[in-house]
């Protein structure tokens, strides 16, 4: 997998944020664990039954095997939305086989990989070095954490334990969009847009909540590499401008009022390409076990890093009231 080395910095409320998005490892991958069982760490969230469900009542090899054995369930215990769905998703998960656990410690003992589902971003940062420590296979659903510190304190640990994470919203891997972005679809990508639900929570960086998934779009179609970010701000709706460092341009649009749908337009050489409607999990999972099974990263980590640091920047550009705000490269 190519790689790029650099360093991006977002410049925010006056404070130079360093944010290297490549060469924090050697390599992308790692030795993965033998063994098929998977553990999972919150059941504050919708993905936590979904993804259970794939797994445990797969009869072929769609997902290799692997089988979702144990769960411990918190969780977010502050964020009222999500901790108010723990007893029924807890329930849930059970009619699927899985073992509740009282500690996060005998989840982590008792199996090979670990599904960090916590919907609390904010609880990532000490849930995973639990995992990492213990050498275990890790997917970090999103968001990956709530705030830039975290972020950067978790790729920390990464390189400390030698253990790199998988996360990505599920919205990555709308259907051809891999494709698309090779220009095996229709030519080279010139640009994007891309739309979600943009819900806040205020114990998160604006964007990391909900509208990571619109952005995770824009930077399947692009790439690593933007520069700059501008967000114009209303009640109703973020527009957020990207410029790359080759000059292609990514808008994403989040909304809060109106039809709840997610898609985007890629705009080729050959072709302007509307992309399909959002199709389920099972897309994600697969990437998922395959990177279990593998060791092999599917998406290279200075993409991850850049998705952050824009959503960081776009945040602080609507406290700018629509100023650029950028991502200088060293």
């Amino acid at each position: 997998m190519k790689r790029r080395n650099f360093i991006r910095n977002s410049v925010l409320g006056g404070v130079a944020l360093s944010f290297n998005p490549g060469n924090v490892f050697a390599s992308n991958s790692f030795t993965p664990v033998p063994g098929k069982r998977v553990g999972m760490i919150g059941l504050d969230t919708s993905h936590s039954v979904a993804f259970t469900k794939s797994l445990n009542t797969c009869k072929d090899n769609t997902f290799k095997g692997f089988k979702l054995t144990s769960a411990y369930p918190y969780g977010s215990r502050n964020i009222k939305t999500s901790a108010d769905r723990i007893e029924g998703y807890t329930k849930e998960v059970q009619n699927y086989g899985v073992e509740i656990k009282g500690s996060l410690k005998e989840v982590i003992d008792n199996n090979d990989c670990i599904l960090l589902e916590t919907n609390d971003g904010n609880l990532h940062l000490q849930q995973a070095e639990e995992v990492m420590k213990a050498g275990k296979p890790l997917f970090i659903d999103k968001p990956l954490a709530g705030q830039i510190n975290d972020v950067k304190a978790l790729y920390r640990l990464s390189d400390k334990y030698k253990m790199p994470f998988f996360t990505s919203s599920s919205l990555r891997y709308i259907n051809n969009l891999e494709n698309i972005r090779e220009g095996k679809v229709a030519g080279k990508v010139l640009g994007a847009d891309a739309f979600a639900p943009c819900k806040e929570e205020a114990s998160h960086t604006n964007f990391y909540w909900y509208g990571i998934h619109g952005i995770e779009i824009l930077f399947t179609a692009l790439g690593a590499g933007c520069q700059r970010v501008q967000c114009l701000h209303t009640e109703d709706t973020d527009i957020v401008t990207g410029v790359w460092d080759d000059g292609r341009i990514g808008v994403f649009r989040g909304l809060r009022n109106g039809a709840h749908d997610y898609g985007g337009t890629v705009f080729c050489e050959k072709k302007v390409l509307k992309l399909p409607s959002y199709s389920g999990y099972d897309s994600l999972l697969k990437k998922i076990v395959e990177f279990f099974d593998s060791g092999v990263l599917p998406v290279p980590q200075q993409e991850t890093k850049g998705i952050y640091a824009f959503m960081t920047a776009a945040a602080h550009s609507m406290k700018k009231k629509g100023a650029w705000v950028p991502l200088e490269k060293f």
